[in-house]
């Protein structure tokens, strides 16, 4: 009886053990050229987002997250490795559109060490739903990058509806190692559907899950029904974005009742956010207050919406220190038990002993970022941007969020000594792998010179679903 007794307790304890030290559950929600004011939690008056918003107030929401650039692919890459792209060469989009380039450079270089090949080498089964954007020549799959399973596409977007006969927009086609993909309805719902499956699929072991949303990116394309609820918005770029938002947010809620449905919401990391700001001259975002828009280095086009839940450990509230995308890598590696050594040379840091109030101060004192004919670099509350056909921009982000008054005249000093330290930065990059087409060169520039609404448009009345 005695033996039996100690053999149950011993067994109590090693099952007590088990559970105290699961490991957590990962899922990054990534949304595409979403504006920074047009969740909730931003302040959006016009469009509605309560599932996202919801997860939001349970979470950490960070009133300054940056992405590492302000266009989906070098973000992306940024976000997969931890490391600031052009710290490899991913300066540009993977777009092969010059000759002198050779397909097989364009995409994260094989050598670096992405999120998932990390989590893999921690028991973790990985899995990747939507857009990859990182790379098409076979040896940049995701597939050969760390993820066990992926359901998606490579390229940069995909068209929403089943794909026109003539090929318009996006003909990529769905690929997917573990079943022959159904047909696309609609590629956001299609998108939530495999995302509700990977999770039963493998809610009794540690998973990382990159939903990888391509709303409300290009091509604009909405429900009837999700239309017909903002059908008050009369200008009608602006109304399909906004529909595209809500047909994402109903996905994010559904991501999130699966979680809780089998009880394994408290001990999973969620974060959402968006790969970059929103491009305003084109599908009709919102970034207020912030000034600027996808493409350029303003605060529009690299500060996103963000927000991390993970109920077991953090508790609700804001974090207004900045925070980039490239500090989830680490933050997932030590999550999970794994070491993040020196020879790694990841740009981002592990943000949870600053969220759980373990460190004070900022995780970065410095942030740095160039993306074609623009770098930047922010110091404490002040940013200077460098351009090619003016002299440097510097402004002060604790009273001028809007970034409306370049003081750098005032400054000057300071303008040097930024300069400097970004210009060194700058030269120490190896080469870039592949360029853009020059056409975009100018449109950049121009976008520095555009004006770009700093109010949130005010609430009319939506139509009940």
């Amino acid at each position: 009886m005695k033996k039996w007794i100690i053999s149950f307790m011993l067994c109590v304890s090693t099952l007590s053990y088990a559970q105290k030290e699961k490991k957590p559950n990962f899922i990054i929600i990534l949304a595409d050229d979403l504006g920074y004011g047009d969740v909730g939690f931003n302040g959006s008056k016009q469009i509605k987002t309560p599932e996202i918003d919801a997860l939001a107030k349970q979470g950490v929401q960070f009133t300054q997250g940056y992405v590492s650039a302000p266009v989906c692919g070098p973000s992306r890459a940024g976000l997969m490795t931890g490391r600031n792209q052009v710290s490899f060469g991913f300066d540009n989009n993977p777009i092969v559109d010059l000759p002198q380039f050779d397909h097989n450079y364009i995409g994260v270089p094989v050598e670096e060490t992405t999120l998932a090949d990390r989590l893999a080498e921690l028991g973790y089964v990985n899995g990747l739903v939507g857009k990859w954007h990182l790379g098409e020549a076979d040896q940049f799959h995701p597939l050969k990058r760390g993820f066990h399973e992926f359901w998606g596409y490579l390229g940069g977007g995909h068209n929403y509806f089943p794909n026109k006969a003539d090929g318009s927009h996006y003909p990529n086609k769905i690929e997917c190692n573990y079943k022959e993909p159904q047909p696309i309805t609609y590629i956001t719902d299609d998108k939530g559907d495999e995302c509700v499956d990977f999770i039963k699929r493998h809610k009794d072991e540690p998973f990382f899950l990159f939903a990888s949303f391509n709303a409300p990116h290009a091509p604009l394309q909405a429900t009837k029904e999700d239309l017909a609820l903002y059908s008050h918005i009369k200008e009608r770029k602006r109304r399909t974005y906004a529909a595209m938002i809500h047909r994402l947010d109903v996905n994010v809620g559904r991501i999130m009742k699966t979680l809780k449905d089998h009880k394994i919401d408290d001990n999973t990391v969620v974060v959402f956010l968006s790969d970059n700001g929103g491009p305003c001259d084109h599908n009709a975002s919102i970034n207020a207050p912030l000034n600027g828009q996808k493409g350029i280095l303003l605060e529009g086009g690299i500060r996103v919406p963000f927000v991390i839940s993970y109920p077991k450990h953090l508790k609700k509230g804001t974090f207004d220190q900045p925070v980039t995308s490239l500090d989830l890598t680490p933050t997932f590696v030590k999550l999970a038990g794994g070491e993040i050594k020196k020879n790694d040379k990841l740009d981002g840091v592990d943000i949870m002993p600053y969220l759980l109030k373990e460190k004070e101060g900022d995780p970065h004192e410095t942030m740095m970022w160039r993306f074609t004919i623009s770098a930047g670099i922010r110091k404490g509350n002040w940013k200077l941007i460098r351009l090619p056909d003016r002299l440097p921009m510097l402004f002060n982000l604790d009273n001028d969020i809007s970034e409306q008054h370049d003081v750098s005249s005032e400054h000057q000093d300071l303008v040097i000594e930024m300069l400097k330290q970004l210009g060194q930065w700058d030269i120490t990059r190896p080469q870039v792998l592949y360029l853009e087409g020059s056409r975009w060169r100018k449109n950049q520039v121009e976008l520095y010179d555009a004006e770009y609404q700093l109010e949130q448009p005010e609430a009319a009345k939506r139509k009940s679903k």
